[in-house]
């Protein structure tokens, strides 16, 4: 019986040994392994503005189409539509039809301020409380989107904060490619496909074409720069229903003329799919344009009909195709926004700061191992010993699921390294108590351990919860302060109720020594 003991403790041992032996492997040197933040190695601090008034006017022209295709539905054929500020307004051919219509869209919509003085025109206006939930779903679906679009892009844990009614911060640590980043970060991303009407190499000769009077619902966008075509300007419709939200997927690949052109393949939604069959089973012989930000990047003569699946071909380099593809997936930004401030903090400040965490770190650890040592003699070194491997475990979370580490998260680590040893105390102190009833040293401090790991479990599954809050509604270094307390105490958990005990038994199983000091 005592043999078996004897070899369970033994791999129990060696088990916790060889992790050890492999975190450091995985996590050494700590540079290399470790993603730091910007206030550890310095980075860009980039302010972001959301023009919130154009959030408001792609709200306004959505519902002024909705309620032109529903007043159609009813026989009232609006012979014009404008956006006046915060209205569009809708002109009827009689004043009895402008009546009508003020009915119809007052009994469906009765969130908007609808009024008609007795005349042709219909004004229907957004209320001041819809403006403001608008501009603020603008700025957080902004800030949506810029997550996903920087994680793809290899900037993990990059922080993301709102900062006043619509401005957005963001700080990017070690960025490789910088300008690749901006680039990504103020492309609005918003794709449109539309037939093309009229094409021409310049803008004058469009306006010319038409006398300066170019048809009702019709504008004029250029060629994107770098593209083939780029000198060409194409007279395409103001609105369509085919946009990048009928979007399922979209991947970089290889294809075009020659099939090893850099291409962006594509794939509709159902819904999204039926739209470009209609567009390209009636548009055969055809041109039809695929527009991002306002500019043409590609266009092509429609041959075939199509239905949910497609490429975008224009000439890019792969970089460009990739780039594109994780724009379409990730969403376009609801506003456009604009880079309103950029800073570059320096790695002197990044140095310094990982001075002073690293110090802060030695001198805790250091107190933590005077006091252990002090208080407890050997069964304090082996708790320290812990702490130590607590730290490992923790550095090796981090590192193993890509984690940011920060100033604050350096905070986080020594003050659980700090409270790990709350737990070994519990278990010393109720081992004292034990002694002094005549039990032996090792049924002591299994009674030690037996009888405080609720108690330890209950006091850091609050902690952890309360850290899984702060990581939920905090941002930047909140974030990554939460994030280490919750590997630590994921860690102080595995290393006070398992690793201690685990080295507890080896020695007082394995080898010649019945007692230690405590």
């Amino acid at each position: 019986m005592a043999s078996l003991t004897s070899r369970k403790s033994a791999y129990g041992f060696f088990f916790w040994m060889a992790l050890a032996v492999v975190g450091t492997y995985f996590v050494w040197p700590l540079k290399q392994h470790l993603k730091l933040g910007t206030d550890l190695v310095g980075g860009f601090y980039i302010t972001l503005q959301v023009q919130t008034e154009e959030a408001v006017k792609v709200e306004l022209i959505e519902r002024m189409r909705s309620a032109v295709h529903r007043l159609k539905d009813q026989g009232i054929y609006p012979s014009s539509q404008k956006i006046e500020g915060h209205s569009f307004v809708l002109t009827c051919a009689t004043m009895e039809d402008a009546q009508k219509a003020t009915r119809f869209l007052k009994t469906h919509n009765e969130d908007l301020g609808i009024h008609n003085d007795l005349g042709t025109e219909v004004k229907v206006h957004l209320p001041e409380q819809l403006i403001q939930q608008i501009k603020d779903w603008a700025v957080q679906s902004n800030i949506d989107v810029l997550r996903k679009r920087l994680d793809k892009t290899g900037v993990a844990e990059v922080a993301i904060s709102r900062q006043g009614d619509r401005d957005i911060v963001i700080e990017l640590p070690q960025v490789e490619d910088p300008s690749r980043a901006k680039e990504m970060i103020g492309r609005t991303a918003q794709l449109e496909i539309k037939l093309v009407e009229d094409v021409a190499s310049s803008e004058e000769d469009l306006l010319e074409k038409y006398n300066y009077a170019l048809p009702e619902g019709m504008m004029i966008i250029p060629g994107a720069e770098g593209r083939k075509g780029q000198n060409s300007f194409y007279l395409v419709p103001d609105y369509t229903d085919l946009t990048g939200k009928d979007l399922k997927n979209a991947e970089p690949a290889l294809g075009g003329v020659t099939g090893t052109e850099p291409v962006v393949a594509f794939e509709f939604r159902p819904e999204g799919g039926d739209k470009f069959y209609e567009l390209t089973s009636k548009n055969q012989g055809r041109t039809i344009a695929v527009i991002v930000d306002g500019q043409v990047i590609s266009a092509a003569t429609v041959q075939s009909t199509i239905h949910t699946n497609g490429v975008i071909t224009g000439r890019f380099t792969w970089d460009e195709v990739q780039d594109l593809a994780v724009s379409f997936k990730s969403g376009s930004f609801v506003a456009p926004v604009k880079f309103e401030e950029e800073r570059r903090i320096g790695p002197s400040l990044g140095q310094e700061s990982i001075h002073q965490g690293v110090m802060s770190c030695l001198i805790g650890m250091g107190l933590l191992f005077l006091f252990s040592v002090f208080v407890y003699k050997a069964s304090g070194l082996l708790a320290f010993i812990a702490l130590l491997f607590n730290l490992l475990l923790t550095i090796f979370c981090l590192s193993w699921l890509g984690a940011t580490l920060t100033l604050p998260g350096i905070a986080g680590m020594l003050l659980t390294v700090g409270t790990a040893i709350d737990c070994s105390i519990l278990i010393f102190e109720r081992a004292r108590e034990a002694l002094k009833t005549g039990m032996s040293f090792k049924n002591a401090m299994e009674t030690g351990f037996s009888d405080v790991w609720v108690i330890i479990l209950d006091a850091n599954i609050t902690t952890f919860l309360m850290s899984v809050v702060l990581y939920k509604f905090g941002t930047g270094p909140v974030q990554g302060f939460a994030v280490t307390m919750m590997f630590g105490i994921l860690s102080t958990l595995a290393t006070e109720l398992l690793f201690l005990r685990s080295l507890f038994g080896f020695i007082l199983n394995n080898t010649r020594i019945s007692k230690l000091s405590i």
